[in-house]
């Protein structure tokens, strides 16, 4: 049994009523039909989860998906095993080398990161490609491992339906200008600071 009175109920019908106007009203304003460039940036956990979302999103829909994962590789992941065992169309490929503090030879990381690039800027050539995910890119270029001036001319110069995903801390305003969306994911509290581990499943 509810205890709102009528005054109550009608003040929220009002206000919803606005918001699904003010809804409605942007969807109908939205009429370019085209792929979209997302970066997900920001100190916080989830922005590779929230890519790796949005690729079993277009995984429903029975989109063609290309997956490049920069630094990580050396440790075995929950998302490479499920798409290496269960989702053998998409073509998914690690540079493989872990977190660059692993390898600690410069030389090393830039050669890994340009033959990863070599595999992922065909996909941003390919139109058959409805989505790639360009996880962990924007350390490259933060390190200078990658031209940024290639990397973001191929992301701006890609087939006009083909959307893509770049995640990773910062990425730089080159690419922040370039992209359709910028999401911050902002760290609040972390279980690892109070010396708890990264959960399998979870984490990794």
């Amino acid at each position: 049994m509810s205890d709102e009175t009528p005054g109550k109920a009608a003040k929220h019908k009002s206000a919803m009523q606005k918001q699904q106007a003010n809804v409605d009203a942007s969807i109908e304003a939205a009429t370019i039909e085209r792929g979209v460039a997302i970066l997900l940036t920001g100190n916080g956990k989830g922005k590779s989860s929230s890519a790796f979302g949005m690729v079993m999103r277009a995984l429903g829909y029975n989109h063609k998906v290309g997956v490049i994962q920069f630094i990580k590789g050396e440790l075995l992941s929950g998302e490479e095993i499920y798409l290496r065992e269960r989702c053998p169309q998409v073509d998914f490929y690690q540079m493989g080398t872990g977190f660059t503090w692993n390898t600690q030879d410069r030389n090393v990381d830039i050669a890994a990161a340009r033959k990863t690039w070599a595999i992922a800027k065909p996909m941003l050539q390919d139109d058959s490609y409805n989505l790639v995910v360009l996880d962990e890119l924007t350390y490259m270029l933060a390190y200078d491992y990658l031209s940024e001036t290639e990397v973001v001319e191929a992301i701006r110069d890609r087939p006009v339906e083909q959307s893509v995903i770049i995640t990773g801390r910062g990425g730089g305003s080159a690419l922040q200008e370039v992209v359709d969306t910028v999401s911050e994911v902002k760290e609040v509290k972390h279980a690892f600071r109070a010396g708890i581990k990264a959960r399998r499943g979870v984490d990794y």
